[in-house]
C-alpha cells in the first residue's frame, strides 16, 4: 500500500507519490486511459496536471467523470496578469470537465519580473483568490522549476499563506550547498506552518545528450536502472512530509509506484545515500541545474 501524508492543511490524506500527468500531454485519450488506470490499481488519489501540459487537462477530463470524488484534482496557471489567469483557471475546469478543482497553483514563479506582476495589483495570485472566493478552487499554491526555485519560494510564503509549494528534488541537485541551504529553509517554514511540499524531477539522471538518440518522454534524462530507481524514490520519501510527483515519463509509472510502496520509514537516510553515491558514480548522474550555467530548464 502507497504511504499516505496529509496534504498540509487540506485536510486531504494524499497518497506521498502523486501522479504528475504532464505525462499525458501528447497521448491518445486510449492509451492515456491505460495509464491512469494504473492510479486506481495502487491507489493513487491525487493528480497533478497543469493548462501549459499540451492536452494533459483533456486527458484527465473524461476520466473525472467517473473518478471525481476519488482524487485531489490540482491543475496550474502559468499566466501572470490576473485577467489572463482567470481566463486560464476557467479554461482548466472546462477541459478537466469539473465544476472546481482543490487546488491552482502559479506555475513556475521563480523570475523578478513575473513575481512582481503575479502578486502584484491586478496579478495572477489576485485572479486566484477570487476564484478561491467564488468556489471555483479551494486552496492556492506555487511551483517553480530552477535553481533559484526554493528561495523564491521562501519569497512567496512571507508574501502570502501559499496552501503548498512545488520544487526540484534529488540527490545530486542537493549537492549545490547553496541550494541545499534554501531546501532545509524552505522545509523547515512549510513544517512550521503546514505548507504542502512536492517534489519534483527526483527520479533524474541528468540533463539529455545530444548524442541520446532514445525517446524523450520528459525533460530529463531519468533513472532507469531497477535498484538505483528504488534508491532515488526512497531517498525522496525519507523526507518526512515531502511529496513525490512521478516522473513524465509514463513508462515508469509502476516502476516508481512499486518502490514507492515498498518504502520503510525504518530506512536509513544515511544508507541510502551511501548506495545511491555509488549509482552516481556508476550512472553518472550529474545535478540538472548547475549554479549560473543551467539555472534552469
Amino acid at each position: 500500500m502507497l504511504p499516505r501524508h496529509p496534504f498540509g492543511k487540506t485536510g486531504h490524506e494524499s497518497t506521498r507519490t502523486l501522479f504528475g500527468a504532464a505525462a499525458l500531454g501528447s497521448m491518445t485519450q486510449e492509451k492515456a486511459d491505460r495509464i491512469l488506470d494504473v492510479l486506481l490499481e495502487y491507489g493513487v488519489n491525487h493528480i497533478d496536471v497543469a493548462a501549459s501540459y499540451g492536452d494533459a487537462e483533456l486527458r484527465v477530463g473524461p476520466w473525472m467523470k467517473k473518478h471525481r470524488k476519488a482524487f485531489f484534482l490540482a491543475t496550474k496557471t502559468g499566466e501572470r496578469t490576473g485577467e489572463a489567469a482567470r481566463e486560464s483557471i476557467l479554461r482548466s475546469l472546462e477541459r478537466l470537465q469539473v465544476d472546481q478543482v482543490d487546488l491552482i497553483q502559479l506555475h513556475n514563479l521563480t523570475e523578478e519580473a513575473d513575481w512582481l506582476t503575479a502578486t502584484g495589483p491586478g496579478g495572477a495570485l489576485e485572479a486566484a483568490i477570487d476564484a478561491r472566493d467564488e468556489g471555483l478552487v479551494r486552496f492556492i499554491g506555487v511551483t517553480g522549476h530552477g535553481i533559484h526555485a526554493p528561495a523564491m519560494h521562501l519569497r512567496s510564503l512571507e508574501h502570502f499563506p501559499f496552501d503548498s509549494v512545488l520544487f526540484p528534488l534529488n540527490f545530486p541537485l542537493m549537492k549545490d550547498e547553496a541550494y541545499a541551504a534554501d531546501v532545509a529553509a524552505l522545509l523547515k517554514i512549510c513544517h512550521g506552518r503546514n505548507v504542502a511540499v512536492q517534489a519534483i524531477k527526483s527520479v533524474c539522471r541528468r540533463r539529455w545528450l545530444p548524442s541520446d538518440a532514445q525517446p524523450h518522454y520528459s525533460w530529463y534524462e531519468p533513472v532507469r536502472d531497477p535498484d538505483a530507481l528504488v534508491r532515488v524514490v526512497h531517498w525522496l520519501l525519507s523526507h518526512t512530509g515531502v511529496f513525490l510527483n512521478t516522473s513524465s515519463d509514463a513508462t515508469l509509472l509502476p516502476s516508481i509506484l512499486d518502490a514507492a510502496e515498498r518504502f520503510s520509514k525504518a530506512e536509513s537516510r544515511q544508507a541510502i545515500e551511501k548506495a545511491l553515491q555509488r549509482d552516481v558514480q556508476r550512472l553518472e548522474m550529474t545535478p540538472l541545474f548547475i549554479r549560473g550555467v543551467t539555472d534552469t530548464i
